[in-house]
């Protein structure tokens, strides 16, 4: 593992605030590249099977989100509030979810339900096909409280999957003028989940910016960089690679609350994505947990007990 010293300070290398994009909605296609994105990693890696299946399981959720229906929405004076008070808007765990992420989760099932899947995967499919309400509301409400461990592993991407097209339906039906910045910025303005990496960008306005990619809504917001995701420190920032890697995933680490969050460098491959690219450098995250540093955000597809 190398490990890469402070160069910058915060902020140095980039625009004034007022010139910089905060806030990068997830596109329409957001699923469909990501699905892409599985299925280029899956060649040869040790884990290929599951990126292979997750690869399947976000082209299921492409097809959720083309279809998914209207629902609920805040009103402008609620969202005029939350932009005021630096309160996330669809907070995850304050929200109250409209049954229609459950209908969405049924079209996931019925996609994954026709497909060559792993034994266990069909399984999960058929028993969440049969789950009462009250269990997948539960098992929602575990997952959006970051009790991840506490979610039957097998059932989890499923159920992930459905929560996120809702919540990324409900953040483009709304825009980005909907939201405002939070108080604490390593959160996501639009559902106030924490990030599941990062992505430092290139091309025009946005070269050299780091985003932070929601874990849920995949809504992306800019963060200066050399600065802690979770405790916003800028003291004893640490960068650590893989050996022999091409530096473009790199965990950036804090001393002061230690954590980390991988990086991920848009100049080194132009193809990365947040959640697909984090779970295909797992052996990074073992290494960043021999060091003491534990994860600044969460994968919904991690499950901390089987992977």
């Amino acid at each position: 593992m190398n490990t890469q010293a402070r160069i910058l300070e915060s902020g140095q290398i980039e625009a004034p605030a007022g010139q910089i994009p905060f806030l990068r909605l997830a596109g329409v296609d957001v699923f469909s590249h990501r699905a892409e994105r599985f299925r280029q990693l899956s060649q040869g890696h040790p884990l290929g099977g599951y990126l292979a299946f997750l690869g399947t399981l976000a082209q299921a959720q492409q097809e959720a989100l083309a279809h998914f229906p209207a629902v609920p929405l805040p009103a402008p004076e609620q969202q005029v509030l939350c932009r005021e008070h630096g309160m996330p808007l669809l907070g995850a765990q304050a929200w109250p979810r409209d049954l229609a992420w459950r209908t969405g989760l049924k079209v996931i099932l019925r996609y994954m339900s026709v497909v060559s899947l792993p034994a266990p995967a069909s399984e999960a499919v058929a028993r969440l096909m049969q789950a009462s309400e009250a269990e997948l509301e539960e098992t929602a409400g575990k997952l959006l409280m970051g009790d991840l461990a506490a979610v039957n592993a097998q059932d989890m991407p499923f159920v992930a999957a459905a929560l996120q097209v809702y919540w990324i339906h409900m953040a483009a039906a709304l825009g980005e003028h909907a939201f405002g910045r939070l108080e604490q910025g390593g959160l996501c303005p639009a559902c106030g989940s924490h990030p599941v990496a990062g992505v430092v960008r290139v091309g025009g306005e946005e070269q050299g910016l780091r985003y932070l990619s929601c874990s849920l809504c995949a809504t992306e917001w800019h963060m200066v960089r050399i600065k802690c995701s979770s405790c916003e420190s800028t003291h004893g920032i640490h960068y650590y690679a893989l050996e022999g890697s091409n530096g473009a995933v790199k965990a950036e680490s804090c001393d002061d609350c230690d954590t980390y969050l991988k990086l991920l460098y848009m100049e080194k491959d132009s193809q990365v994505e947040a959640l697909a690219d984090d779970l295909a450098t797992l052996p990074l995250d073992v290494l960043m947990d021999e060091a003491g540093k534990a994860r600044g955000g969460p994968n919904l597809f991690f499950h901390p007990g089987v992977v």
